[in-house]
């Protein structure tokens, strides 16, 4: 009777282990606090960071820890990965998910970072089942096998001028949880069907005034590659929604409110008005 229980203790023990050692060892890496030398690339290269609230960079540092934690970074190309790059796109990307009771990027593994534009090969099947080959060079990519692909010095760019409307990361990153929902089509995880009505019906309309803009050359708020299909209007309305706040609410105030409660930040706490002059520039 005694074996029988040793051996089922040891049998329960050989199952439990593995569920609970990761959590364990996540725990203990969440319990250090960053390195300064990751903090103060977060102070450095996420512009809005210094203007946030206390509790909330507190999440965001225990986000990007859970991030370095939990994925690989590759450097291609000959490009040496080192603390920058890891807590400057970890840092963003974790920007996405303050205040939202959800996993870091459950589906993301590996993050590949080139030093630059890099080529990617195309095959597309034609009418008649014709097979026709490209290559394109592309800035950033978001997988569906786990993986997110950067182009360094746009990392760098978007670090730079956080008012540029244009972020590598913030767009790849809006992607993945994009494809949360099972596929990216610009309907990510609302968390209820009811919520799916009205963010459908806002969305669509935008996305048709952005389509407009785009054929008939426009000024937009958003840049016109928002245009290309529902799931890039998504991850392009990320990077306005961050880092041109005040002018999306002007003038896509329903869209505004609904990545308002997607995102439950409003980053206009975060950043200034325009100049009046810059205003009036960009109706």
């Amino acid at each position: 009777m005694m074996d029988a229980l040793i051996w089922i203790g040891a049998t329960a023990l050989i199952i439990v282990l593995p569920l609970w050692l990761p959590r364990w060892r996540l725990k203990l890496a969440l319990a250090r606090p960053l390195p300064a030398a990751i903090l103060a690339v977060m102070e450095r290269n996420i512009p809005v960071y210094s203007r946030m609230p206390a509790g909330l960079r507190a999440q965001l540092q225990r986000l990007v820890a859970q991030f370095l934690y939990q994925k690989k970074f590759v450097g291609c190309d000959g490009l040496e990965i080192d603390d920058e790059m890891r807590a400057t796109i970890a840092g963003q990307a974790c920007l996405l998910l303050l205040n939202r009771h959800s996993k870091v990027y459950p589906e993301l593994s590996t993050i590949l970072v080139y030093p630059g534009e890099f080529v990617v090969g195309r095959k597309q099947v034609g009418p008649g089942g014709v097979v026709s080959h490209s290559e394109d060079g592309l800035l950033g990519e978001s997988w569906g096998d786990g993986r997110v692909i950067l182009a360094w010095d746009h990392v760098q760019r978007g670090a730079a001028d956080w008012s540029y409307g244009h972020n590598v990361v913030l767009h790849e990153f809006a992607h993945q949880l994009d494809s949360e929902s099972g596929q990216p089509n610009g309907a990510p995880y609302l968390g209820d069907t009811a919520s799916y009505h009205n963010w459908s019906a806002v969305l669509a309309r935008d996305y048709a005034e952005l389509r407009h803009d785009a054929i008939y050359r426009q000024h937009s708020v958003m840049d016109h590659y928002g245009a290309s299909n529902p799931a890039e209007f998504f991850a392009v309305a990320t990077e306005t929604f961050f880092e041109k706040p005040h002018q999306m609410a002007e003038r896509h105030a329903a869209l505004y409110a609904e990545f308002q409660k997607y995102y439950r930040v409003d980053p206009r706490e975060w950043l200034s008005p325009p100049a009046p002059r810059e205003h009036a520039a960009h109706p």
